[in-house]
């Protein structure tokens, strides 16, 4: 009955007892049973504080790719233990809940995106990572924030493009590059709703502030940025910069990290739209909790399946990206 009851609500549901020290029972149950845990920027706190290893999409899709360990726990969303399941399809791969989707990937349903690419029968087909297991399998090349403008920079300037699902990088991607990638019509739900009315309100409270902003943005709140890069990139300009302000306009789990990293700066969040809440979070990254991770990783359950036909066809856009990173030293 009780698995019953995990699978109806898609994780481990189990009463952890008072007083447990959750973060070193975790620490014990990756010992003993040679468990890695990756965590994404967008994590909780917590998660990243204990997380072996916390990065963007494609750091976490190089380490999966590359770690020994028997078991993968992604404390992400579902489509990041999606690729490490594909990338690693002999180790078991857990999430600790089945209901960290992606608004992004679901803006993009498999069999109408296929339906797109045949319509366009002479164009390589590009994908962002925040995909399906299913709609990168009748992909061409895997990308990410990271890595989307020099992956694209590197194919012939005549080649035609179909870029999918976040129509707001593919925008973006065209500007930085000159191209006219024909882009299906996705987006992110928290990149969406940062408001370009607030973010000048903080300017004018910070006016030395940088303003740092992910590729998902809209186009008028990405002509208001100092810097437009991935997670990982608006981290790295944050740690070399001279300014001491900086306004972010992402999800607000890369706060933690920048700010453990730069602890003489000040990073304010920048708003979305028709809120009060001084932040922007993504609510799919936020269901694992501590509590769901230790379950899981104590039932060894949910774990991530793909169809085996599926991943040996998505299986080489995703490697097809990890090659092209390598050669550009990404």
């Amino acid at each position: 009955m009780k698995k019953e009851e995990w699978l109806r609500k898609g994780y481990v549901d189990e009463p952890v007892e008072k007083g447990t020290d959750l973060k070193n029972e975790i620490r014990r149950l990756c010992k003993e049973k040679n468990a890695v845990i990756l965590g994404h920027f967008y994590q909780a706190d917590e998660i990243q504080e204990i997380a072996d290893f916390v990065g963007d999409s494609l750091a976490l899709a190089q380490w999966a790719a590359k770690t020994d360990a028997s078991i993968i726990v992604m404390c992400g969303v579902h489509f990041m233990g999606e690729t490490a399941k594909i990338l690693c399809p002999e180790k078991k791969v857990l999430i600790p809940d089945l209901n960290a989707g992606c608004s992004l990937a679901d803006s993009c349903p498999a069999d109408k995106f296929a339906e797109f690419v045949k319509e366009h029968p002479d164009h390589t087909v590009i994908s962002y990572v925040n995909t399906s297991a299913a709609v990168k399998a009748v992909t061409d090349i895997v990308v990410t924030s990271t890595n989307a403008k020099q992956i694209v920079d590197s194919l012939p300037a005549d080649e035609k493009i179909i870029f999918g699902p976040d129509r707001n990088l593919g925008n973006y991607i065209n500007f930085v590059t000159g191209r006219d990638m024909l882009l299906w019509n996705g987006a992110c739900h928290v990149h969406e709703k940062f408001s370009v009315e607030k973010i000048i309100e903080l300017k004018r409270q910070y006016p030395d502030a940088a303003v740092l902003v992910h590729p998902e943005c809209k186009n008028a709140v990405a002509k208001l940025a100092d810097k437009v890069a991935s997670t990982a990139g608006l981290l790295k300009y944050a740690m070399a910069s001279d300014k001491k302000d900086f306004i972010v306009a992402t999800e607000s789990g890369i706060l933690f990290e920048m700010r453990r990293k730069c602890p003489d700066k000040n990073f304010i969040p920048a708003p979305p739209e028709d809120s009060t809440c001084a932040c922007n979070e993504c609510n799919f990254m936020r269901l694992n909790t501590l509590e769901k991770l230790y379950n899981t990783l104590k039932y060894e359950w949910p774990e991530v399946q793909v169809d085996e036909n599926i991943a040996k066809d998505a299986i080489k856009p995703i490697r097809r990206m990890l090659e092209i990173s390598e050669k550009l030293g990404l």
